[in-house]
């Protein structure tokens, strides 16, 4: 009789345990706020419009900082920015955020935008 209410002692904490641990995974999964535009996320300023005119020199600085050619590539910024209203993050490439600055090109068909 003793063996009989062990086994089922053991049996029933066990059970309580899964229990448990079901109760605690199902408090884990909860979903992660997305970060919302602001001036100091990176990809602010990246799309389309989301910049204002007189916000171009500091991102056109940051996009521009590693050229040896700082002059002509501030100039082509700025003037694609204040076309565009936005910069593509980074100091090369990723202009597939922006596309009026990936778009607009030079006579010769080369990108006008830095």
């Amino acid at each position: 009789m003793a063996r009989k209410l062990s086994t089922l002692m053991l049996i029933l904490i066990l059970l309580l345990l899964l229990l448990v641990q079901n109760h605690a995974a199902s408090f884990t999964e909860a979903p992660t706020p997305q970060p919302q535009p602001s001036p100091n996320n990176p990809m602010y300023g990246a799309t389309q419009g989301s910049l204002q005119p007189q916000e171009c020199a500091p991102h056109c600085t940051t996009r521009c900082s590693k050229t040896a050619f700082k002059k002509p590539c501030m100039f082509f910024c700025q003037k694609c920015c204040a076309k565009c209203l936005c910069v593509p993050p980074g100091t090369y490439g990723n202009k597939q955020f922006c596309p009026c600055y990936n778009n607009w090109k030079t006579k010769r068909g080369g990108p006008k935008c830095p």
